[in-house]
């Protein structure tokens, strides 16, 4: 097994025991704060500071690692999840609404923190030579994530009917504990730190592919979580009258489903051309939530259409995801690719924050349908950027 190999499993083996956890917690937030009453926009607001900091984070995270070396970043970033978790372990009395928002403002720290780290890492692993590679391993990366966040929502939905949420967290937290200090000893020491010392001015990218690949990632992820964070869980409990288990269940399987697709992402699109494969998978995914919206307005029963349309909506998504994350990737600089990197998941943790307000305050004001349609438009923008891309061809892995 070569040295770079072994890195790539730390890396990835770190990024999904992380991923376990956030996918856990934010099933338990949504649905412990359901539980006790909270609306659906009150539940948004508990996570604006843990998307609010991500966007803060990706941005100084990229600095950060160039200057420190993604080895440092990941590791605290793991640390940060841990003290979040430990935080909401509090008595009940003490969750208040502030407190719940500052131990979510540094989860939202610590996982971009981590993500930044793993997706810059890849960079460093694979020569330029190799994009097709490159793909894959960016793929598997971002799928693997994705399945195992899907996961995470399963456990998050069975851990609050049996341990509680007090017992759900300190579990969690004590599991994390053993990664984080198994990370301090594997993770090569360096990785990624910029040969020249970067200046903070550099946290803001000059490149213009990225900066459009960015506009582009924000409306597609403020796309998918208009009406995936709080309206779909809300919807799907109070309109279906699903349990909690059922509706964490639900959405596990969604999100597995769609972190296998991503890892299938350079099989489905082909050979890259750069932006084509970004502009029609784009296209084709702003159909789906606008179907599923005309949908609810036909006789067809609900529970068909937002299911069917749901699958649909995870596949495209996948698939549209993936080719993202590869271009930033494959456009970032070698020598400190965390600052482009950073940059870029600054806007889709900013899109994340839009999206999340969004679909609180627009479910809770128009409904399900009016979130659907709010996407579609999303998906339609991001496609519209993806048009100002440079070519960008890959070579046999």
């Amino acid at each position: 097994m070569t040295a770079a190999i072994r890195q790539y499993l730390v890396i990835t083996g770190n990024y999904w025991a992380f991923t376990l956890t956030d996918g856990a917690l934010r099933m338990l937030v949504v649905l412990h704060f359901h539980q006790l009453g909270y609306a659906p926009l009150d539940i948004a607001l508990l996570f604006v500071f843990y998307e609010f900091f991500g966007v803060v984070t990706n941005l100084v995270g990229g600095y950060l690692g160039a200057r420190m070396g993604l080895n440092r970043t990941m590791n605290l970033g793991l640390l940060l999840q841990i003290v979040a978790l430990a935080m909401l372990a509090v008595p009940a009395a003490a969750l208040t609404v502030p407190w719940v928002m500052a131990a979510q403002a540094l989860s939202g720290i610590a996982k971009d923190l981590n993500k930044m780290s793993a997706k810059s890492g890849i960079k460093l692993l694979v020569p330029d030579t190799e994009q097709g590679k490159l793909y894959k391993w960016v793929a598997v990366l971002t799928g693997s994530k994705n399945t195992l966040k899907g996961v995470g929502f399963f456990l998050g939905g069975v851990l609050l009917m049996t341990a509680g949420f007090k017992g759900a967290v300190i579990t969690m937290a004590a599991a994390l504990t053993l990664i984080w200090l198994s990370s301090l000893f594997l993770l090569k020491r360096e990785l990624g730190k910029s040969k020249a010392k970067p200046k903070f001015t550099d946290m803001l990218s000059k490149s213009r592919p990225i900066n459009i690949l960015s506009a582009a990632r924000l409306f597609l992820f403020g796309a998918r979580d208009v009406w995936f964070v709080v309206a779909l869980p809300v919807y799907l409990h109070t309109v279906f009258g699903w349990d909690f288990w059922q509706v964490g269940g639900f959405m596990a399987c969604w999100i597995i489903g769609y972190g296998v697709i991503q890892t299938q992402a350079p099989r489905i699109t082909g050979d890259l051309s750069g932006k084509t494969p970004a502009i029609l998978w784009a296209w084709a995914l702003a159909v789906v939530p606008a179907a599923i919206a005309i949908g609810l307005a036909t006789p067809i029963p609900p529970q068909l259409t937002v299911v069917i349309g749901l699958l649909l909506f995870g596949g495209l998504f996948a698939v549209n995801s993936s080719l993202h994350s590869y271009l930033i990737v494959s456009y970032a600089r070698s020598d400190g690719v965390s600052l482009d990197v950073g940059f870029y998941y600054m806007s889709n943790a900013a899109g994340r924050l839009l999206g999340t307000l969004l679909s609180g305050w627009i479910y809770q004001t128009f409904g399900l349908e009016a979130c659907l349609w709010t996407s579609s438009a999303m998906v339609a923008v991001a496609a519209l950027f993806a048009t100002g891309l440079p070519e960008r061809n890959s070579t046999p892995a």
